[in-house]
């Protein structure tokens, strides 16, 4: 038996008073609507309607139920109301997880344009640098920052491109004075970043291809791309930063890019959503945006001149 159709049913005999009126307003047969009414009273085990030639009353248990049963009906247009405004205009909570410096400095000063556009959309953002799982977590998009993207099931989005370059503070330099090599690196303090894949591991390659791997013993090592940079802004070592970190301080002089003919590679950066079939209408709008907000040309890649 479907419920919410015998549901349906019974209410619209009691509301245009015969099984033929019913029948004919929901596109059914007179038999068919006696048989949903008689379906439904036989599952509560009791009679709804009083039944002669001529009229219809309701007994004592239909009058009770007719009135949740006109909630429940009521309740359900709603659900189908929102579920459609879903799918006509972005709206809702909007979970998002990025990486806990790029959130900080080139996503969140730019959330605003998306929720002047998006009304309806409520972000709540959740910064750490760990990988999160989002679909056991609960996230609707994830930013990923990454040399190479594992398969998985999720829609993933480039949006921009990173490069990681090493720098250290102009009194950091003064001091140590600057590695000629990278193989000069073990004879430098070095700052580590705990959640790197390579460890402590550094791998540079020139412009020629020559690649470079140097085993550091780092003098402090963090968890967070924001902490590295102002030990290394203080004279603490010489850190491996991505430029979307370093950039700016290399820009108003606290610090100076190091070995400026060898790079640490690449990351690309994602925006990943969950793959599914009917796409809420805040996320895809969402995955739009993001799409667009670093082109053609990432904030950070701009070729700053210190000042």
């Amino acid at each position: 038996m479907d419920r919410l159709r015998a549901i349906e049913v019974f209410v619209t005999i009691v509301d245009h008073g015969s099984f033929a009126a019913a029948a004919e307003a929901l596109g059914l047969s007179r038999n068919m609507a006696s048989r949903h009414l008689a379906d439904l009273e036989a599952y509560l085990g009791a009679r709804l309607l009083n039944r002669t030639t001529r009229s219809l009353s309701l007994t004592s248990t239909g009058a009770a139920y007719i009135e949740r049963a006109r909630e429940i009906l009521a309740q359900l247009d709603e659900a189908d109301r929102v579920a459609g405004l879903q799918t006509l205009t972005p709206q809702g909570r909007l979970a998002l997880s990025a990486p806990m410096s790029f959130g900080v400095h080139h996503l969140a000063p730019y959330l605003r344009q998306y929720t002047s556009a998006n009304p309806n959309v409520a972000v709540d953002i959740s910064l750490n640098d760990r990988t999160v799982d989002l679909v056991e977590e609960g996230f609707d998009v994830a930013i990923r920052i990454t040399a190479r993207m594992a398969d998985s099931n999720l829609i993933a989005r480039r949006i921009a491109d990173a490069e990681v370059i090493l720098c250290a503070s102009p009194d950091y330099i003064a001091t140590h004075g600057a590695p000629a090599t990278p193989r000069c690196l073990i004879d430098h303090l070095c700052l580590g970043y705990t959640f790197g894949h390579e460890g402590n591991v550094w791998s540079l390659r020139d412009g020629e291809g020559t690649l470079e791997q140097v085993r550091i013993s780092p003098a402090v090592s963090a968890n967070n791309g924001d902490a590295i940079e102002e030990i290394a802004i203080a004279g603490g070592g010489l850190a491996l930063q991505p430029d979307f970190i370093a950039n700016r301080d290399i820009a108003s002089g606290k610090l100076v890019r190091v070995l400026p003919g060898w790079s640490g590679g690449m990351l690309s950066i994602y925006a990943l959503c969950a793959g599914r079939l009917y796409e809420p209408l805040k996320v895809r709008s969402f995955m739009d945006w993001i799409g667009k907000l670093y082109r053609p040309k990432p904030p950070w890649t701009v070729d700053f001149e210190p000042k």
